[in-house]
């Protein structure tokens, strides 16, 4: 039976889902950051909903261009780095803190330090200023044990939301994000070792679900094994 899965996005569509984002959200900011931290970043929905101010925030007030996700937070409780490195990525948290501000959602009594925000509150809020919610669900792990693990089912319905709102419908879901990421980075000939450390992946078999090879993929990989066969004439 051939397992059904979340489609990747292409650029055309990825420009698309901000744009709706942008123009008809009640509160763009936080819309666009979720989104972005999947797509440029490889974040869970899971993910998104733990991090917290002071994960991304430094006490100055800067923030951070390398995030250090706990274990405690990620599915596979390993720890690893994500880089809000691209430019809208590096845009979208400092808007997103600055509507926190301006709606005194987390403030803190001291207003020196964090940008006055409390550093232990979630970075990700519900329009009433709460963190998501958390349900406890059951998997089975690398080593056939049933561990229990935290989803974030109300996100994870609110950002497919925003993928339909956009009419990314059939095949697409929260996880498209992070698929995306995945294949945009093997497509640029990134290795699957640079993909499974930011995925948080511990074995290489396991980044297979993320692979998506087009036919034009293997086009050129056959004229460049041509190539070095050949020698190219």
């Amino acid at each position: 039976m051939r397992i059904k899965r979340t489609k990747t996005l292409k650029p055309s569509q990825i420009r698309r889902l901000l744009r709706v984002a942008e123009a008809t959200s009640q509160r763009p900011q936080h819309d666009v950051l979720i989104l972005l931290l999947g797509l440029t970043c490889g974040m869970r929905v899971s993910e998104i909903v733990r991090i917290e101010m002071a994960d991304v925030l430094q006490p100055s007030g800067q923030i951070r261009e390398e995030v250090s996700l706990r274990a405690a937070i990620t599915k596979g409780c390993r720890q690893r780095c994500i880089y809000l490195s691209h430019p809208k990525t590096v845009a979208a948290p400092e808007r997103y803190i600055e509507l926190r501000r301006a709606n005194d959602k987390g403030a803190a009594m001291d207003r020196r330090m964090s940008r006055g925000l409390i550093p232990q509150t979630c970075l990700i809020l519900t329009h009433k200023g709460g963190p998501y919610e958390l349900s406890v669900k059951r998997l089975t792990n690398e080593a056939g044990e049933q561990v229990n693990y935290l989803a974030a089912d109300s996100l994870q319905s609110y950002v497919t939301g925003l993928y339909r709102a956009a009419g990314l419908r059939s095949g697409n879901s929260s996880h498209s994000g992070r698929r995306t990421f995945a294949s945009r980075l093997l497509a640029q000939r990134h290795s699957l070792d640079t993909v499974q450390l930011l995925l948080g992946r511990s074995q290489l078999d396991h980044i297979s679900p993320y692979l998506e090879v087009t036919t034009r993929d293997f086009r050129e990989a056959c004229a460049a094994l041509d190539s070095l066969l050949y020698g190219g004439g």
